[in-house]
């Protein structure tokens, strides 16, 4: 890991590992799309250019993938839990079921507008310091909502303990040794979110992205982006850049040292990020086929979020994390060489996955 000067004079921690780019995979399953595509008020979510943002950051053309009103709800995570839950639904024999999992915010309240509409019942574990109104969406949709004294990982063993009730079946968007299926359903889902993209780049007459910027929390998203890209043979291929808040960095940690790493989190205001283990299966996807990853801290998401609001766009601190990234690595004391080491040039493309709405996270933005 490095540290170099961020355009606010700060260190910007970030790792960087061009070989990712050779590695290759399997894609996501093509009816996964198709799918999503049936569902009632399914509509692809917009890829926004901001030609200012280009010129800020000296590329080429920058899109923001805005996922701020994703079938009825301001965050991508709906994506991931319909084909889940399509799955769970399919799989099990008619009768009463109740759909548990834990959550920060946009998964939680996913699943319970999705057991809503299935007919079904919902519990909802989450963290002591989620905010209130998050925890009122969730419940507003039917869903009982435990609260937490603890962390995120709290809540996911809280909801582990109620899902081995009888009529009940975990939901949840990390893995972990001996729950895999239902997570890799969810990162399937999110598939859908990168071939739209790829869709609307070329209806712009846009290149293949040079960058791709994605937020992470346990890094399920992040292993659906890295999936995508690396199950193509484009040349060049793309660079995939993760993000995550200074205070839970558990991406970064364990790239830094090779293996998966449990961190201690902190408070932030990039509530769907703070988390402190990567998800087991997200993790060998992530070694062998991720880029460079970088942190960043609460003013910078803050800053990108009211920069991408006077733009048009709506984007939490969460989703506006993308662009608070891709500014700390190609701005700033050392940004000749790392857009250098990232394969990036005067006209590259780069993509900043929004991945929630302003609506998603009430939390107050710090200033700085």
């Amino acid at each position: 890991m490095r540290e170099d000067t961020s355009p606010s004079g700060g260190p910007v921690p970030w790792l960087v590992r061009p070989s990712a780019r050779s590695w290759h995979c399997a894609p996501a399953p093509a009816e996964v799309r198709g799918f999503h595509a049936s569902l009632p008020g399914y509509a692809p979510t917009p890829l926004t250019e901001l030609p200012s943002l280009a010129g800020e950051l000296r590329v080429g053309r920058v899109f923001v993938k805005d996922e701020s009103a994703r079938l009825g709800l301001p965050a991508f995570k709906v994506l991931g839990a319909s084909w889940a839950v399509h799955l769970v639904l399919a799989a099990r024999t008619p009768g009463p079921v109740t759909l548990v999992c834990a959550t920060d915010g946009n998964h939680g309240h996913a699943v319970a507008r999705l057991a809503r509409l299935h007919g079904r019942r919902a519990h909802v574990f989450v963290p002591q310091d989620i905010h209130p109104a998050t925890a009122a969406a969730i419940a507003g949709e039917g869903a009982e909502v435990t609260r937490v004294p603890g962390p995120y990982e709290e809540a996911v063993r809280r909801a582990d303990e109620a899902a081995r009730m009888p009529e009940a079946v975990l939901v949840q968007d990390t893995a972990w040794e001996g729950y895999e299926t239902v997570p890799g359903w969810i990162v399937q889902g999110y598939s859908t979110l990168c071939a739209e993209t790829d869709e609307q780049l070329a209806a712009a007459g846009a290149a293949a992205p040079g960058l791709v910027a994605v937020p992470v929390g346990v890094g399920s998203l992040a292993q659906a982006v890295v999936t995508h890209y690396r199950s193509r043979t484009a040349t060049p291929a793309t660079a995939l850049l993760s993000v995550e808040p200074e205070s839970a960095a558990c991406l970064l940690t364990s790239l830094t040292r090779d293996a998966p790493v449990d961190v201690r989190t902190g408070a932030t205001v990039m509530a769907g990020l703070n988390c402190g283990t990567v998800s087991r299966t997200a993790w060998p996807v992530l070694r062998a086929g991720l880029d460079a990853a970088v942190t960043v801290t609460d003013a910078d998401s803050a800053r990108a979020s009211r920069d991408l609001a006077a733009l048009g766009v709506s984007s939490g601190p969460c989703g506006a994390a993308a662009l608070a990234g891709v500014r700390a690595l190609l701005t700033g004391g050392g940004a000749t060489e790392r857009r250098h080491r990232l394969g990036l040039g005067p006209g590259s493309v780069v993509v900043l996955l929004s991945t929630e709405g302003r609506a998603a996270n009430p939390h107050a933005l710090p200033h700085g």
